[in-house]
Parts: structure tokens; sequence; C-alpha cells
């Protein structure tokens, strides 16, 4: 409020000077005579400050159409002048105008006009870093894998925009389905930018492909530098890529440099299955079973397994199974309630021929809904040993025929199972997914399963009779007739139980 006040002041202020100033120019005698071309003109006072500010006026004017006129001979010279940059102003925006509209219409998926779009922006901007980019995700994005890639390459020629075409280029292969190619760009990239925490594991997962275990272990020494990597996870991967090593190594020579990497596996991951397996048989080999006990006893309080009681039979191989049964109590002491470990008592007494201490040691694993093919096989085999009949035992390895696997070497990506530890997918070909664990069960059973266990039981052990036909002696059901129900034996052993 009192700003405007002081402004209104101010110009009123103005106005009584000027209009002051007029009064005393137009009371003042004399004036300017100015004779132009044989007339005279005779100026008044207050008619020559007119005048003389209208002189001005023109002077400037004339001055400022000079420079125009200097200007313009400049711009057809080519020079950069005011009239250029006005004109370049207005390329510069109707260039990121159509730069604009292009980004746009890749993001609404419409490929052509992206490119469209994209070709007008370089009319007018002239800036082949912005449009090129542009073009060549469009002509991806319309199927043009042609113009795609040499844009890419024009990419390639720029220095700053050297690994967006390399990185392009590399994703083509990819898809094509050239890996060695697309390996080799890979590095170029990790070259360009060493810490492209995206193109770190494309180089990684190429690399475990073409089981290049050095070259993946550099990368993964990369990703921890970068601080891409948590250090525990480095250090498994890294414990997964020195075990792939000494596999290859091992399966050509049994060498000493193939125990050191085996054991160095073990050593940066304790708990990783395969290694302690492998670094235990490397001991063995060295002559230090003690070595090899100590850590496989390790590997076993992280996880019991199959394979690690495996190495640790070949420890001594050609022990009784006595002495097999007393020295296993290293490991079984650990975990006894685990059922890998109740598995491995069944099976050590099994061969030692104690059938009551087999059962006592496989429990309710049996037993329950979710009982596993292994643990109803050794349950069958326990039958056998103390002479049931051929019924209870095929009735035994008829759940086991319709029962779950068990854990078994299962893709965290695709749930595709292994035979054994791999360290890439031989599905997804994915590195470091596999792991020990029991996979889903399919909804559908096959036809050899609960639909073959009357065939299975339906035969006894016992001797037809003397006046049945041969063709009669096993009675097969046909699709109109329903099977006759069998009688269950009684179990000689209450614990037993009779299975049909």
């Amino acid at each position: 409020m009192l700003w405007s006040l002081i402004k209104i002041l101010f110009f009123v202020a103005l106005v009584a000077v000027l209009t002051y100033g007029a009064g005393l120019l137009m009371e003042t005698t004399g004036g300017v005579r100015v004779t132009f071309a044989g007339t005279e003109y005779t100026l008044g006072p207050l008619q020559s400050v007119i005048a003389a500010l209208l002189l001005l006026v023109t002077v400037w004017l004339v001055l400022k159409l000079l420079s125009l006129a200097v200007a313009f001979l400049r711009f057809l010279n080519g020079d950069e002048t005011a009239v250029s940059r006005y004109f370049d102003r207005g390329r510069e925006a109707r260039g990121y105008k159509a730069l604009a509209d292009g980004m746009m219409a890749l993001a609404s998926g419409e490929g052509r006009l992206a490119m469209s779009k994209a070709a007008k922006a370089e009319r007018y901007l002239r800036k082949p870093e912005l449009t090129n980019l542009l073009t060549a995700q469009a002509a991806e994005m319309a199927g043009d894998t042609r113009k795609a890639t040499e844009t890419y390459k024009k990419l390639i020629t720029n220095d700053s925009t050297r690994f967006v075409g390399v990185r392009g280029i590399l994703k083509q292969k990819l898809a094509e389905g050239d890996r060695e190619t697309a390996r080799k760009l890979a590095e170029k990239a990790i070259a360009l930018k060493p810490k492209h925490e995206e193109t770190q594991d494309v180089l990684l997962k190429l690399q475990a492909q073409a089981r290049d275990w050095a070259g993946a272990r550099s990368t993964l020494g990369a990703k921890l530098k970068s601080g891409s990597l948590p250090r525990d996870v480095y250090s498994r991967r890294e414990a997964v890529l020195a075990l792939s090593e000494a596999r290859e190594v091992i399966e050509d020579d049994v060498s000493l440099e193939a125990r050191e990497k085996a054991i160095t596996a073990n050593r940066l991951s304790p708990d990783l299955v395969p290694a302690a397996a492998l670094a235990a048989r490397s001991y063995v080999a060295k002559g230090k079973p003690r070595n090899a006990t100590r850590i496989l006893r390790k590997a076993w309080e992280a996880q019991p397994h199959p394979d690690l009681a495996a190495a640790f039979a070949a420890i001594v191989p050609d022990e009784t199974p006595q002495e097999r049964l007393k020295r296993f109590q290293t490991l079984t002491k650990i975990h006894p309630d685990h059922p890998e470990t109740r598995l491995l008592l069944a099976e050590l007494n099994i061969v030692a021929e104690d059938f009551p201490e087999a059962r006592r040691a496989l429990g309710e694993l049996a037993q329950s809904e979710a009982a596993d093919a292994r643990a109803l096989t050794l349950m069958a085999a326990i039958e056998r040993g103390e002479g049931a009949s051929d019924n209870v035992i095929k009735g035994w390895l008829a759940r086991a025929l319709n029962a779950p696997r068990g854990p078994q070497w299962v893709c965290d990506n695709c749930h595709h199972r292994h035979g054994e530890w791999q360290p890439v997918c031989d599905n997804c070909e994915s590195f470091d997914t596999l792991s020990w664990t029991t996979p889903p069960r399919a909804e559908i059973t096959s036809a050899t399963g609960a639909h073959m266990l009357p065939l299975i039981v339906g035969a006894t052990d016992e001797p037809p009779a003397a006046d049945l036909p041969e063709s009669d002696i096993i009675d097969v059901p046909t699709e109109s007739e329903e099977p006759a129900p069998q009688p269950a034996e009684e179990s000689p052993d209450p614990s037993k139980p009779a299975v049909n």
C-alpha cells in the first residue's frame, strides 16, 4: 500500500516538473533558426526541444536499421547472428516438441509413429545422440531389427553413446541366441561401465553358461567391489564357481590343483553340500581322513544330506556293517530326529541285518501320509528281512510307486528337478539357483500307481489249486468287472501293518 502511494506521488511530481519546464520554455524569448533548401525555419524554445528529441530518435532508428542490414548480410553469409539465433530457437522448439511426441509414442507402444517423430526431431535438432536412441528403441518396438542394428552402430561411433549402442546390440544378440557374440559384447560393455549392475549380471550368467569359471569369478569380484553384491552372497557364489572349476579339472585329471580348488570351495562355503563332499574326497585322496571327517561333520551340522553320507562312507570303504554303524555315530548323533538321519540309520541297520533296530530307526516316517518313496522302500526291505509275506512287501512297494520322491535338487527359478547338483540349471540356465528341497507333488498321478495297486498285491505267493486252469491263477479284472476283494493276511506282529 505504501509503495503504491509512493509511485503515485512520484508520477504527480514528474508531471508537475515537466509542466513547469514547458511553461518556462514558452515564456522564454528567442529560438532556433534553420535554413534548408533555401527555406528558413524558425523554431521556438519548446519546438526546438521537441525537434532535438525527434532527431535523436531518428538517428537511433537509422543505426538500428543499419545494424539489421549488416546482420542480414552476415546471416546470408552463414555467420551466427541475432537473426540466425531467432530461427535456431524456432527450429529447436519444433525439434524438442517432435522429440517429446516421439517419446510419448514410444511409451504408448506406437513404434512407427515414434520413428517418424524421431526423424523429424533429427531434422530440426541435429543431435544424433538423442534422436538415434529414440529411433533404435522405436525400431525394436516396430520389429525392424535391421534399422535398430544400424542405429545402434551409429551410437557406437559416438563416445558419449558408445555404451548405449553396445548394450543395444548385446540385447539383440541375446534375443537371437548368439551367446558367444553376446558374451564378447558384455565384456566390452563392462570395460566401458564397470559398475553397471545389469550388464554385470548378464556377463556372469553368460560366462557360467559357457563354463568360463575364471572369467565368472573375475566378474563376481567386480560386482563385490561395485557394491552390487552382499558379502555373504559373494562368498556363496565364489564357492560355487570354485567348486565348478574343481569338478571340471577332476573329470580330466585328479591333480593336486583340483584337490586344492575343491578344498577352497568348501572353505568359502562350508554348508555347500557338493563342495563338502568333493573336499572330503580330496582329503581322502591326500591321506587325511581326519580332515575329511571334520569337513563332513560340519556340513552335516548345517544340513544332513545323502551325498555327505556317501562321502563319509567312502573314507573307510572296506569296513564291516557293524564297524560302519559305529563310525557313523559321528554324524547320526548331531541331528538324531532329522528324517535324513533316521533314513540313514535304517539303511545301515538293514545292511547289518538288524531289522528290528532298522524299524525303530525309521519310526513313523513310513506310516505318515507324507511318506516318500525312499522310506516306503526301506520299509519293504525291513518286511522282507523279517520274513513277511509277499503281499505285505508288495503293498509297501505299491505305495512307494505312487509316493513323492522326497527331497531333490530343485531350481528355485523354474522348479526343474535335477538328478545331481549343477552350477547352472539345465532348464532355465540360471546360475546358482539349485537347492535341496522337496518339490511340489503333481496333481495328476500315473496310471502305474494307484490303478495298478490291485494287480501288484493281487498275486500271492501260495501255489495255485490243482483243479484250476492256468489262466485262472491270477484273476485280472476287465473293464466290465470289478476286481474281487482280496482277504488281508494277518500280520504276525501287531506293529506290522497289513497292506492290501
